[in-house]
Formats: C-alpha cells, sequence, structure tokens
C-alpha cells in the first residue's frame, strides 16, 4: 500500500463520518471521498503539515458543495425526502463507535431530518462541533471563516435543533414489545386494536422517490394512519417478513422479500403509543443496507 493511500484510509472513517452527517446520504457521502482521494492524489504530501486537518477540510468543503446542490435536487424529488439510513451495532461500524448518547445522537435519523432545515454553513458547523469536538476556531479553520462567525453559526444551529428537539426513544425491550403488538394488529387488520397504539396525532411518511409505490405526502391522524397501513400491508405486504435491527443508533424494522430489502422503518413512541413513522422504500437509498448486510449472510445475518 502506498503512503499516500496508507495516509488517506487511516482517515477514511472520521471523513465518511463528517460526509455522511454533513449530507445524510451514503451515496453522496461515498461520492464526497472519492472525490477526496483525487485531490489527496493531486497534491505534494511533504508539504501538508497536518493530513487530518487537510482531509477534513477537502471533505467539509465538498459537503459545502454538495448541500447548495443537493437542495436544488431535493425541490424536484418525487415526494417526500428523507436521509439514507444506516446499519449499526454489533458487526456494522460504518459510523463508527456509538457506545455513547451523544455519538448516537450525533446520527440519528431525526437529527438528520432535523439537519435539512439548517444552512449548509450552519449545518457544517454544527456536525463538526457536536460530533467531532472541533474548537470553534478548527471549525472556522476547516469551513473558511472566522472563529466568531463559526461560534455563531454553531450557536444558531444549536437553537434551531432544540427548537425542534424529536423525542427520547424508548427502553429498547420495550420498543420491541410495542411494535410487536403494532405489527399483529396491522398484520390481522384490526383496526381498533391499531388505533389503540397509535398516538391522535401520529404522522406516517414514506420516502419513495418516486420509483416505487409509496404515499407522496404525509399522512396524520389516527384513524388515517390505521387505515393507511391496514391497506398498504393488505396490497403488498405478501411475502414480505420483518427483522428486527439497528439505524442510525436506534431498533428499526428491516422489511425484506427474497429479492432483497424494501424498506426501513423508523418508529418512535411517545409513552405507550407511537408518534412517528417513518417508511425509507426508495431502493437508491437501499443499496447501503444491502451492501451492510451482504456482509454477514443478508437478512438472516440479522438473527431476528
Amino acid at each position: 500500500m502506498s503512503d499516500a493511500l496508507e495516509v488517506f484510509e487511516r482517515h477514511r472513517g472520521r471523513m465518511f463520518g463528517i460526509a455522511y452527517r454533513m449530507l445524510g446520504s451514503v451515496i453522496d457521502a461515498d461520492e464526497v471521498l472519492q472525490e477526496a482521494w483525487l485531490r489527496w492524489q493531486g497534491v505534494e504530501h511533504s508539504r501538508v503539515e497536518e493530513p487530518a486537518a487537510f482531509l477534513a477540510k477537502t471533505v467539509t468543503n465538498l459537503c459545502l458543495n454538495q448541500l447548495t446542490s443537493a437542495r436544488a435536487r431535493r425541490e424536484t424529488y418525487v415526494g417526500e425526502w428523507l436521509p439514507e439510513p444506516v446499519l449499526t451495532g454489533g458487526r456494522f461500524d460504518d459510523l463508527g463507535p456509538l457506545d455513547e448518547v451523544a455519538q448516537r445522537e450525533s446520527v440519528s435519523f431525526a437529527l438528520l431530518t432535523v439537519l435539512e432545515k439548517l444552512t449548509p454553513a450552519e449545518r457544517a458547523a454544527y456536525v463538526l462541533r457536536e460530533a467531532f469536538a472541533y474548537s470553534h476556531r478548527e471549525v472556522g479553520d476547516l469551513i473558511g471563516t472566522t472563529e466568531a462567525n463559526a461560534r455563531q453559526l454553531h450557536s444558531r444551529a444549536r437553537k434551531r435543533v432544540a427548537a425542534d428537539q424529536p423525542l427520547r426513544p424508548v427502553d429498547p425491550g420495550h420498543w420491541r414489545t410495542l411494535v410487536e403488538r403494532f405489527l399483529a394488529a396491522a398484520q390481522l387488520g384490526d383496526l381498533a386494536g391499531l388505533e389503540s397504539l397509535l398516538a391522535a396525532d401520529v404522522v406516517s411518511r414514506a420516502d419513495g422517490g418516486g420509483k416505487v409505490v409509496a404515499a407522496r405526502n404525509p399522512v396524520a391522524g389516527r384513524d388515517r394512519v390505521a387505515r393507511y397501513l391496514v391497506g398498504a400491508l393488505g396490497r403488498f405486504g405478501a411475502g414480505i417478513a420483518a427483522y428486527f435491527a439497528h439505524a442510525n443508533g436506534e431498533p428499526v424494522l428491516v422489511a425484506a422479500d427474497p429479492e432483497g430489502v424494501r424498506a426501513v422503518v423508523f418508529l418512535r413512541f411517545d409513552g405507550e403509543t407511537l408518534s412517528s413513522l417513518e417508511f425509507v422504500m426508495n431502493p437508491d437509498k437501499l443499496g447501503g443496507v444491502e451492501r451492510q448486510l451482504s456482509r454477514i449472510g443478508g437478512v438472516s445475518g440479522l438473527g431476528c
């Protein structure tokens, strides 16, 4: 392995972590790393005093450019846009260790969704400071601004995130019990039983990207969501099995059939009732999960 490649690989985990948190997309993060590698090859390495800082700055600026173009693309995106999930825990370490609450929160699906509301510079300042503990001076260096402005960007971002802070997840064991009850009611078409598990203001969102059948607008309200779920399972649920897994530091359902993964589902509870459901169904956004599962022999390797 060449020295240049060895240095790049040594810092790949942090670079991917920055890119994924900033972009909410494995596909885009991989593209950023490919471009960063090309740029790294094109510099005189003996003149780079701190390769880690150079590579982090390169990735950060590539992400800022990506975010600008991504916003334009999302204006024409078909239906709801959700981040791209990444399996975590156990044998999946693509996002690095998530042993602490702060580490899990930095990649949580809910947080990535909230970060979409920030400007690219605010998002960069928040990710670099909160997830990677860069100082305000270092953040300023990485995004090309002053320390004072980096501090202001981070402060604005924290306030906006705090104003839309998602619910804390329930205990994983209790979450699984609630989800099992939810699945049983939905599969039986038990509307009354299903409604009893749904919050009055429950919201269901699905991201199919116009490539699979999925609701293009949020479905809100206990009665509407219950009927929508029972109807969807009746029409499209044949042959699909649900597996318990973890993604983005929280428990999820992976829906799959013999041909592959069909959805990753994030279910959040407020106490004993389900407050939100998010279905990632766009096949393009499931490719990374498929690749992760291939390393353990497919969904059967989840052991759920």
